[in-house]
């Protein structure tokens, strides 16, 4: 995808729609914000494909002029597909806040407020921005479960909720009034079409020997000799940090990354070795990694004294200083530095049921754009505005997350 052009779905009356949005940019002096669409209307569609023939065929829209939308007509339509974090069910607002005030169910609403508020300053929507200042919650969002902690947070919390149930279809109804599916060229849609038949017929998994046991790693792709680690698909991982390197193990389960540790603490050593020791004696049981198929292999190779621990380079994430360099703009960062960092910062999260550092990272947020554009570069993308204070120091707090959650043996 173009960068700075971001696939998102809306969820409305009409159902699931997908567009366009492109978050703020700077041009000649000036801050910009857009949608897919035109003063009148944000164009939306139900299928993916109609987005795809409708880029691909019509240049008279809000978007055209954006520096980066040359690239966009030339995308496949999985390009154009919204990742899920970019998915915004603003119908299912109601529902959502029906649930205890937790992490995820303030993340989520965090994220679709956002939104929302972006849509009602583009197109003007005062009726949208009406509602969201008819109770401070909204505004507080951003800022995670602590405002509605104790006897005020929840008086906070339970004024929200009862704006959301007398007024949220008065933001429903603005936006559907808004929302438009312009018609889109037949011959477009069609080669469209068989964009989608083409990749369903053509994407079949690539299953490894540690995958046929549930557990997912790193398959050899050559005639080598597979390694001990990649046949039971579990990596030794070295974080390093400022107070030195930290060893421990990784793997993914279902997709879904865990680590040597518990409850939301890494156990972490501080070398190869006494990592090793301790999968053999007080490691063999009593955290997650027991989940893998494959678990007792290592402990009966640790057991005997026969485990090495050896930790491969793309698993060998390197925290410090970081955050120093973000301040001093995208030229002074390790781009693959960088990236494998915020891939551990994101798994750790994901494991620990924190989805801080997946949200502060997504490119609709500040440090996530700025992250973004390092690690993925493209000519046509405007480089970030400094300074870069404020996505420095919170970079920060996302690797002090993850350092907090150590449990040093």
């Amino acid at each position: 995808m173009a960068s700075d052009i971001v696939p998102i779905q809306l969820s409305l009356t009409a159902g699931d729609l997908v567009t366009l949005w492109a978050p703020r940019w700077r041009e000649d002096g000036e801050e910009w914000e857009a949608f897919l669409g035109d003063d009148d209307a944000l164009f939306a569609f139900p299928e993916v494909a109609q987005l795809a023939a409708f880029v691909r065929t019509v240049d008279e829209h809000d978007l055209v002029d954006h520096p980066a939308w040359s690239v966009v007509p030339d995308l496949t339509v999985p390009e154009l597909t919204p990742e899920d974090t970019q998915r915004y069910d603003i119908v299912g607002v109601p529902e959502l806040v029906a649930e205890d005030p937790d992490t995820w169910t303030v993340g989520e609403l965090s994220e679709i407020t956002e939104m929302i508020r972006s849509i009602a300053d583009v197109c003007e929507l005062d009726a949208v921005t009406d509602v969201l200042g008819a109770a401070p919650a909204f505004g507080l969002l951003r800022q995670g479960t602590l405002p509605f902690a104790g006897r005020e947070g929840q008086r906070l919390w339970t004024q929200m909720v009862e704006t959301i149930a007398e007024r949220w279809d008065e933001v429903i109804d603005a936006l559907d009034d808004i929302v438009t599916t312009p018609e889109v060229d037949a011959a477009a849609l069609a080669a469209a079409e068989k964009e989608i038949v083409v990749v369903e017929d053509t994407d079949e998994p690539t299953v490894t020997e540690a995958d046929e046991d549930g557990v997912a790693g790193d398959g050899a792709a050559d005639d080598r000799e597979p390694t001990f680690w990649e046949e039971v698909g579990i990596d030794p991982v070295r974080i390093s940090t400022r107070d030195g390197d930290h060893f421990t193990l990784r793997c993914y389960i279902d997709d879904n990354a865990t680590f040597l540790g518990s409850e939301g603490r890494i156990d972490v050593f501080r070398s190869e070795r006494a990592l090793a020791r301790w999968l053999g004696e007080d490691g063999a049981a009593g955290h997650d990694l027991t989940a893998a198929s494959t678990w007792p292999d290592i402990v009966e190779r640790a057991g005997v004294g026969d485990l090495e621990v050896q930790v491969d380079d793309l698993n060998a994430y390197i925290l410090t200083g970081l955050s120093d360099d973000l301040a001093d703009g995208p030229t002074a960062v390790d781009p693959a530095q960088l990236e494998l960092a915020a891939e551990l910062l994101i798994d750790v999260g994901d494991w620990a049921g924190d989805d801080e550092a997946s949200r502060a990272l997504a490119e609709s947020q500040a440090l996530g754009w700025l992250v973004s554009f390092i690690t993925k570069p493209d000519p046509t993308r405007l480089a970030p505005s400094p300074p870069f204070d404020a996505e420095s120091a919170r970079f920060r707090e996302l690797v002090e997350d993850v350092t907090n959650r150590f449990r040093t043996h």
